[in-house]
């Protein structure tokens, strides 16, 4: 029976896979600094990624003392950018922080509270658009080292979740507008690749000489990064979308290889650059750059095929734009723990991750809507997490009462659609022997730790057979999502008795 559930995950693997091929081979360009690698990593580090499941993003700066706030006027612009808001003069924002203090942070308690939620990953921002370092960086002096509360937050952050387990990913933004060098680009498509071969992102020499400086402190800063923190798995860039720094694609490609060359294992997703004729993410080829695709930043795949066969993570928001702290949540749609619930399961279900933000204010305190929230997924995971931690997509096809995700020969139904009748329908693969069936050898309420009542259902107008979990009276009354575990197993449609043996 195991082999024949693998055999059919196989050939759906292949299938997506080969459709992947096919568009990508419809013209094959000589990149240099396209992607380096067709198809997936294969070592431990990565494999340990893709087991994820759950993590956490904190987005964390300056532009928190604000929250979106000034002089008694609201933004409803994104608070992380609250610098180009127009609330707020340059002058004004580029001194904040020497007000910052967060005597409320506790890297301990928020890495204590990641763990409850059940994150097996966090991604911090060392550095947003703005420039200023959440380590005591030796390039500029715009850093925590010049603040009221002067320690290295980045380290803290990063001793105490790893000492919790939880794996470190530092943020970095290419973007920095405290830095004399650095330029954005003109504006310029690149769908035009002639235009973009010809294209100079500057508008004189001074320019660009300037952000040759720009270019340098980047890269010591990196360096920099991994040489204080090399308990840190990956970097995860932003800001990578101007044309200067998409123009350069040697350089960039390069310095790529170095960091990874210093940090065996290092895992970088699509974000980081652009091959030379300015695609990203995927280049000319269609073929991922990089470690896994970034794409799916606020907004989930709905198929596998859409995921092309990569890697990959979605990383969300509880409100719908703010990833700083903004003191007004009013504004826009909160998410709730049970939307965020089902966003986790949907993208392990697609072969992803999931990832959920939380913006702590000025004083280093993680709102409480956001507690509630952690603490509530965390309740979830803690009893259902088997249906997240190292699953993939699962043989059985989307099924209108929520996701089913698979480890091994173990499926699992968390079903967010509750039935009215109260059986949860299950079609089951056809076997690929004409005189087998799959039935359900065993089910399995996670929440109760006991077996299921299973039904004969039928079959569909294809023809597949379907069979119907009855919901036991504790779970009818449940207004949170639950999860049944089942296994499949292969039997002659002839053979009546082990036919009957399998409905419980």
């Amino acid at each position: 029976m195991k082999k024949s559930l693998l055999l059919i995950f196989a050939l759906f693997t292949v299938f997506v896979l080969e459709g992947v091929a096919q568009q990508n081979s419809k013209e094959r360009l000589p990149l240099k600094h396209g992607a380096h690698r067709i198809g997936k990593r294969t070592d431990t580090e990565m494999q340990r990624w893709r087991e994820y499941g759950l993590g956490q993003f904190i987005h964390w700066g300056v532009y928190a003392i604000p929250g979106g706030q000034w002089k008694g006027k609201t933004t409803t612009y994104a608070a992380e950018w609250f610098r180009s808001s127009g609330l707020i003069t340059k002058e004004e924002y580029d001194n904040l922080y020497k007000e910052f203090n967060p005597t409320d942070f506790d890297a301990k308690q928020w890495a204590k509270q990641a763990k409850q939620m059940g994150a097996k990953y966090m991604i911090f921002t060392t550095k947003h658009h703005d420039g200023f370092c959440m380590w005591p960086s030796k390039y500029t002096d715009y850093t925590i080292a010049n603040t009221p509360y002067r320690n290295d937050i980045v380290k803290e952050i990063v001793d105490a979740y790893t000492a919790e387990g939880i794996d470190v990913y530092l943020y970095f933004s290419i973007i920095d507008w405290s830095h004399p060098g650095y330029q954005g680009g003109k504006g310029i498509t690149n769908d035009d690749r002639k235009m973009w071969i010809n294209y100079d992102p500057f508008n004189n020499k001074e320019e660009k000489d300037r952000y040759e400086t720009f270019k340098e402190f980047t890269r010591n800063q990196l360096i920099e990064l991994l040489t204080n923190y090399p308990a840190a798995k990956g970097l995860w860039f932003d800001g990578s979308w101007d044309g200067a720094w998409m123009k350069e694609a040697a350089w960039v490609d390069k310095l790529g290889e170095e960091l990874r060359n210093m940090h065996p294992g290092l895992i970088i997703g699509s974000r980081f650059r652009a091959d030379e004729l300015g695609k990203r993410h995927v280049d000319a080829n269609g073929d991922l750059i990089d470690d896994y695709d970034q794409r799916f930043e606020r907004n989930l795949p709905n198929t596998l095929a859409e995921v092309g066969g990569n890697d990959w993570d979605c990383v969300m928001t509880v409100p719908e734009n703010q990833w700083g702290y903004h003191r007004d949540w009013s504004l826009t749609y909160v998410k709730t723990a049970y939307d965020l619930i089902e966003m986790t399961v949907k993208a392990n279900a697609l072969d992803g991750n999931f990832v959920i933000n939380f913006g702590p204010d000025g004083k280093g305190s993680i709102r409480s809507e956001e507690t509630k929230i952690a603490k509530e997924v965390g309740e979830w995971m803690a009893v259902n997490g088997s249906a997240v931690y190292g699953t993939h997509h699962s043989v059985l096809d989307k099924q209108d009462w929520g996701y089913s995700t698979q480890k091994e020969d173990n499926i699992y139904l968390s079903v967010f659609n509750k039935p009215m009748n109260n059986l949860v329908r299950v079609k089951v693969p056809k076997s690929k022997d004409k005189d087998m069936i799959f039935v359900i050898e065993k089910a399995e309420f996670l929440s109760l730790k006991k077996s299921a009542s299973v039904q004969n259902g039928g079959r569909d107008k294809t023809g597949s057979l379907y069979y119907d979990i009855v919901i036991p009276k504790e779970i009818q009354k449940t207004d949170k999502p639950f999860v049944i575990k089942i296994k499949l197993k292969e039997v002659n449609k002839g053979d009546k008795e082990a036919y009957q043996q399998a409905l419980t």
